[in-house]
């Protein structure tokens, strides 16, 4: 499905945001390593918590395809680690068998995982051979995916506990602080210290209830920088969400963007908009959700910046580096990419000629990180645009719903 958008001159609406994926998959997990015994209350609605929910429903193992759902590949790797007789095959479409999962298969071998690479070593798809595990204490490094490092988390206090010590830079700091206030509100006890990670054994079970997603807000804010006019409320969303992304306040802050909360969620003040943010310099180490729409943004700011932290990037949905260089490129700006970790803009453009057409890479966060620059460019396309399904399914609705024309274009 392909879009062609057309911005307003000012967008209003009120955006009931959807669930975090995020959590809800951390809630569903430990949900069902403790029996089900508990219900996740608003779990989001999307393809990567419904590969959850659908593979968790597998009592007698088989062949499991999480297409596109990183996380769930990761967390469900640990999960049928744990279960005892049941032996499933975990596969994913063809760029997942591309993603890297040998340091988590490696931390659950350590922990007495029965788990064999049906294909190329190190990548999906996995054989895996639920056995009886144990706790104790291992070693994983902290610079690869916050996942692997959340499913083992995760799974340590049905193994009687254990300790993870992170060699190395930690990336996506604030994950890891998910996982670990998620398990504590269901009943586990782990302390985060220095680089040290301690579980306990046990979850003493409850209701957990999924807070607004935080990541989903991204587009919003850079639409409020664009059209600072406009008047947008995201339900939802809470000041002290477990979140690393809620970082977007700071970032809003720093473009003169205000967050005002009250019962229903926040309401975006662009009353006070500058247009510039405080420093040229931004590390994303603990927040790369938010990389894809502020680069596109700071670009049609015509603002220069330099992001560090941007390494994992490579090995998610898309090559997220390469595809931001590939289509800005679209829209004249020409992104300098420095080394693994850095991406730059200083102002080089190239003239633009034809209304730009963005692949989205088969990336959600790609297809809504450009969905604003119709702001910049009337009646920008956007292809496969369906891919905002696999965290939020609703987004093109509530773009329309905030003014913007969306029109679905003939194939």
């Amino acid at each position: 499905m392909n879009l062609q958008l057309t911005a307003p001159a000012r967008a209003s609406a009120s955006i009931a945001l959807p669930t975090s994926k995020s959590i809800t998959n951390r809630a569903l997990l430990i949900a069902a390593l403790c029996g089900d015994q508990w219900q996740v209350l608003r779990p989001a609605l999307c393809d990567d918590s419904a590969a959850m929910v659908e593979a968790l429903a597998r009592e007698g193992g088989g062949n499991i395809n999480v297409v596109a759902a990183g996380t769930a590949m990761r967390f469900l790797t640990a999960y049928y680690s744990t279960r005892q007789g049941t032996t499933v095959t975990l596969d994913g479409n063809e760029r997942m068998r591309h993603r890297p999962i040998g340091p988590l298969v490696d931390a659950l071998r350590s922990l007495g995982a029965h788990i064999e690479y049906a294909g190329t070593e190190g990548y999906p798809p996995l054989r895996i051979a639920g056995t009886s595990m144990h706790g104790g204490d291992i070693t994983m490094p902290g610079g690869v995916s916050s996942q692997f490092i959340s499913a083992v988390m995760m799974i340590l206090p049905v193994l009687d506990g254990g300790s993870i010590s992170l060699m190395g830079d930690i990336v996506s700091l604030p994950y890891i602080h998910m996982t670990a206030a998620v398990m504590r509100d269901m009943g586990a006890d782990v302390d985060i210290t220095g680089n040290r990670i301690i579980v306990g054994s046990g979850y003493q079970g409850t209701d957990y209830l999924v807070e607004g997603d935080w990541s989903a807000a991204a587009p919003w804010y850079a639409i409020a920088a664009l059209l600072p006019q406009s008047s947008l409320t995201l339900q939802g969303l809470t000041a002290d969400s477990i979140q690393g992304d809620a970082h977007l306040m700071e970032l809003g802050r720093q473009l003169g963007i205000g967050t005002r909360f009250d019962a229903s969620g926040a309401t975006l003040d662009t009353s006070h908009f500058i247009g510039c943010c405080c420093s040229a310099f931004t590390d994303m180490t603990s927040t790369p959700d938010l990389v894809m729409s502020w680069t596109v943004l700071l670009c049609l700011l015509e603002r220069s910046f330099r992001m560090t932290g941007v390494r994992t990037l490579r090995h998610k949905e898309s090559d997220r580096i390469e595809a931001l260089r590939e289509e800005l490129l679209k829209l004249g700006y020409v992104l300098k990419i420095e080394g693994n970790d850095a991406i730059s803009w200083y102002g080089e453009k190239v003239p633009v000629t034809t209304t730009p057409v963005i692949d989205s890479h088969g990336d959600h966060r790609i297809a809504m990180a450009f969905a604003p620059a119709a702001v910049r460019f009337p009646g920008l396309v956007i292809q496969d645009a369906e891919v905002v399904s696999k965290s939020y399914p609703g987004f093109w609705r509530h773009l329309q719903s905030a003014g913007f024309t969306v029109d679905k274009l003939a194939q």
